[in-house]
């Protein structure tokens, strides 16, 4: 099988299986969206599990308010609701994760609520307590989103916990147990298998995918195929005379190796500053002949390694020779072109003008275990200091204008502190220099190396490497089309196209039932109001409702409004780009807030037989509401039958839709 790492680097557990219930071989790039599957991809199988655990989720919503204490029939209307969310069904039927994460959520919480409400000598209440902890970790398995729902179930355990140490029914040695095995369930437990998980899939996934490239070198050489091929037989050690390309150990906005060119800096930029108008150093995201250098001793005029090689360590002077111009790195007090506060970084050319060449490095090896350890290929990460200014050899992440090629600029950062990915750079290629000529060396520079040496990284290495590149990297550098911000989805200002036919108007949005999330937002509103209230009253010793009813309704806000505010608030904080998708599990347990709020009023606000018949007919009211305005909605959320241009532009009831209409 020829898997692509990168592939189930966030939903290891869904496709993966999915793919091997269909015998899937991995021989499609996943890289266009709307592209033709071809043969071998078993799309029925690949949206099984989504399409399951999306239909599972409507009896778990069911089960959960069950738990919270409610009745049967208040269950049944949180079930309904469920069911008639356009928006959960559309984003079941495809293959995309939501939904299975949706269902581990739910799965947790009930299984935690039906353990805290077990008999204390009943054997099913670990099971439970087990089944909840599992969850939790295949919850953050599929997705990191799942981390705030696991945190506030841990919170909540943390409070039941803190009762049960001040239960003075239970002897020292059973709270001890109690303590023990809640700890070992809900935070050792997940912890192994979240680990467990990675295991398999690095076992499983050992060979290069197409989207590697994110990932350090270290990591790409210990898979087989891709960087491994060409990195086989490198010499360990970096030694003066070495040839080397040295990568970027930051990913953004792109990998990148150190690189330089037959093109000068412009003598004036646009904005009218000088240059040095020496050979310009870029950071270029391409393999190419230009990115070798040759490390060379500033006491010796010899390029070649010598027998035996005299390796670099740690805090020796070097200079870096381009292997293809023949000019060495530079930096000085000029300013850099797109980042004046940093110097710039040349291939110095000596002009015959008061500029000296600066050409001289110290080599900083900032993982290393002594001060004089060796610069090791692919494993040491290095930072070069220049000596006559201090200044560190930096990715800025700026790209160039066309004059630069619009490659990445490197410069030389003066005021660098601490350790910074885009400082640091490790040799990814690596061969011991023998020609003395410019000509036989440039033609020993294009030629591959050979001889294997063994790289391998721990798994513990790969596994924080790949939880670092997990929260870190970003795939999408400017705004996407359906793209939006939280603030729009509380109201479903937006809307994302999945699908339209190639041939007509039937297609697919990610389109809400309006009437549930309205109804949502309204309950939301209803119980902060009657949580405030109950809470100042019963300051002033005035007491609304029994003190089970107050335990049921703050129990239930901790899982419902707990649940809404843990899934949406923390995309308040993220840089990454945003989609409506990210907030259906919150809209999750904000639909299941509707059906407790209605028990709530109808049970103890409404006192009056009258006033309960006119509930009963507003809560039909909304049903049949919630039923038509699904109806109304499923063309789009099923793709068919298809609609007329005219019955499309009826559907759009906010202006800021994106419904697409075939010109005929």
């Amino acid at each position: 099988m020829v898997w692509s790492l990168v592939f189930t680097v966030d939903y290891f557990n869904a496709v993966l299986y999915s793919g091997y219930l269909g015998d899937f071989d991995g021989n499609f790039v996943w890289n266009r969206i709307g592209a033709e599957y071809t043969s071998n991809v078993p799309v029925w199988t690949l949206r099984l599990i989504p399409a399951l655990c999306g239909s599972l989720c409507v009896p778990l919503g069911y089960l959960l308010v069950v738990e919270l204490g409610y009745s049967h029939f208040t269950a049944l209307g949180a079930s309904l609701l469920l069911l008639m969310e356009n928006s959960l069904i559309v984003q079941s039927r495809f293959m995309l994760l939501d939904s299975v994460l949706i269902f581990f959520l739910l799965l947790a919480v009930v299984s935690y609520l039906r353990f805290h409400k077990a008999p204390k000598s009943s054997l099913w209440k670990w099971l439970w307590l087990f089944l909840s902890g599992t969850s939790c970790a295949f919850a953050v398995g599929v997705k990191y989103m799942g981390l705030f729902t696991y945190l506030l179930l841990l919170g909540l355990a943390a409070v039941h916990t803190w009762h049960v140490i001040g239960d003075k029914t239970l002897c020292n040695g059973k709270v001890l147990v109690q303590v023990v095995v809640r700890f070992l369930v809900l935070v050792v437990m997940p912890a192994l298998l979240y680990l467990g998980f990675f295991y398999v899939h690095l076992i499983l996934l050992y060979r290069s995918g197409p989207h590697d490239q994110m990932m350090s070198s270290a990591f790409q050489a210990s898979l087989e195929g891709g960087l491994s091929r060409i990195t086989q037989g490198q010499p360990l050690e970096v030694a003066f005379g070495s040839q080397v390309t040295l990568r970027s150990a930051s990913s953004k906005p792109l990998p990148c190796w150190l690189h330089s060119h037959k093109a000068n800096y412009p003598i004036r930029y646009e904005n009218g500053r000088g240059s040095s108008h020496q050979q310009q150093v870029t950071c270029y995201p391409f393999k190419d002949v230009n990115n070798w250098w040759i490390i060379k001793d500033p006491s010796r005029q010899s390029l070649v390694v010598s027998s035996p090689p005299r390796p670099v360590r740690h805090g020796d002077i070097i200079q870096l020779l381009h292997g293809m111009t023949s000019r060495f790195l530079n930096t000085h007090d000029v300013a850099a072109p797109m980042s004046p506060h940093s110097q710039e970084v040349t291939g110095y050319i000596d002009f015959n003008v008061s500029m000296p060449a600066q050409n001289l490095w110290r080599v900083d090896i900032t993982n290393r275990e002594s001060d004089r350890d060796v610069w090791k290929t692919i494993l040491s990460e290095v930072q070069l200091i220049h000596v006559n200014t201090s200044a560190v050899l930096k990715l800025s992440g700026a790209s160039l204008p066309d004059w630069g090629f619009r490659q990445l600029e490197v410069v030389g950062d003066k005021i660098y502190k601490g350790y910074q990915q885009s400082g640091v750079w490790n040799v990814e290629e690596h061969r011991y220099g023998k020609s003395h000529e410019q000509k036989e060396r440039e033609l020993e520079l294009k030629s591959p190396t050979h001889d294997d040496i063994s790289r391998n990284l721990t798994f513990m290495a790969k596994f924080i490497e790949l939880q670092w590149k997990m929260l870190t990297v970003r795939n999408e550098e400017s705004e996407h089309k359906y793209s939006s911000l939280p603030l729009e989805w509380i109201t479903m200002d937006t809307n994302i196209a999945y699908w339209l036919h190639p041939s007509n108007n039937a297609q697919i949005h990610l389109i809400g039932n309006s009437v549930t999330w309205t109804l949502a937002n309204l309950a939301l509103f209803i119980y902060v109001l009657l949580f405030l209230t109950y809470l100042l009253r019963r300051r002033r010793k005035i007491e609304d409702i029994p003190e089970a009813c107050w335990e049921q309704l703050v129990l239930a806000g901790v899982v419902c409004s707990g649940g809404w505010v843990v899934n949406y608030l923390p995309f308040f904080l993220m840089e990454k780009t945003l989609f409506l998708y990210h907030y259906l599990p919150a809209l999750t347990f904000q639909i299941l807030q509707i059906p407790v709020v209605v028990e709530h009023l109808y049970t103890h606000v409404l006192r009056s037989p009258s006033q309960h018949k006119a509930f009963g007919g507003v809560i039909l009211a909304a049903l049949c509401s919630v039923y038509f305005c699904y109806r109304i909605f499923s063309p789009l959320t099923y793709g068919q039958p298809e609609l007329t241009s005219e019955e499309l532009a009826a559907l759009r009831w906010r202006d800021s839709w994106d419904i697409l209409f075939r010109k005929r």
